[in-house]
């Protein structure tokens, strides 16, 4: 669907609350991610072996498995918490016993980079003037709500839903249907804005939400999925009206 035919469907619906998804739609979470991992590379000295880049790379192929693992209820929360470092540490070739001590130091780093997305502030407070917002997110929950908080969203988000505290993570219904009912409105006047096409754009059009997907993937069957696509928080300003 192209941006300008989906903005004028848009034009025809009457939101009446909008969530948004927390990791690398408000939150650069890849960004800080990246950065804790840099800072461990240089914590410990027995990652000269490798390099900062191969270190993300190897840690990003290995949590993203681990995600989908415990989305899938085939890890638990505690395996995926040790697994990501321990195997990330194996598959470089380096102490795997290591792992507790590299994650909470991670852990630790990651906190020091957390930082907006590009607009996404400005955005974000100009819709909270005009319509009732909420926070949906996966994620572990006691990191999420330290977010919540640095970033003031429990004062300026009427809900916020972790999916891990539901039961089951995105792109689950009942996440969805948690937070509609939270919501207090009908499913086909929420708008939810995220990133993830698995998480947020189909798990949200499943459930009759509309959806507005913040990426930079390009491929037109999948814009088709979602109601409006954008890669700059001044075209969701622009689609909202505010």
């Amino acid at each position: 669907m192209s941006e300008i035919f989906s903005t004028y469907i848009s034009t025809l619906l009457s939101y009446e609350f909008i969530y948004f998804d927390l990791d690398d739609t408000l939150l650069d979470h890849k960004s800080a991610e990246a950065a804790g991992l840099k800072d461990i590379h240089a914590h410990f000295d027995f990652f000269d072996e490798v390099s900062a880049e191969k270190l993300i790379n190897v840690y990003h192929q290995v949590n993203s498995r681990q995600w989908s693992l415990y989305s899938q209820a085939k890890v638990s929360r505690e395996e995926l918490q040790r697994n990501r470092f321990e195997l990330t540490l194996k598959e470089l070739g380096l102490n795997s016993a290591r792992y507790e001590e590299v994650g909470n130091q991670y852990m630790q780093f990651y906190r020091n980079h957390w930082q907006w997305i590009d607009r996404a502030k400005e955005a974000f407070y100009k819709i909270v003037e005009k319509y009732p917002v909420g926070i949906l997110t996966n994620g572990f929950a006691e990191t999420q709500r330290k977010k919540f908080e640095a970033f003031d969203l429990y004062h300026s988000a009427e809900t916020t839903v972790i999916s891990e505290e539901v039961g089951v993570l995105k792109p689950h219904p009942d996440v969805f249907n948690h937070a509609t009912e939270l919501a207090g409105v009908d499913s086909d006047n929420i708008l939810y804005v995220g990133d993830s096409f698995g998480s947020d754009v189909i798990g949200g059009t499943k459930f009759g939400w509309n959806v507005a997907w913040f990426t930079e993937n390009g491929e037109p069957e999948k814009h088709e999925k979602a109601h409006f696509v954008f890669n700059d928080f001044i075209k969701l300003k622009n689609l909202l009206k505010v």
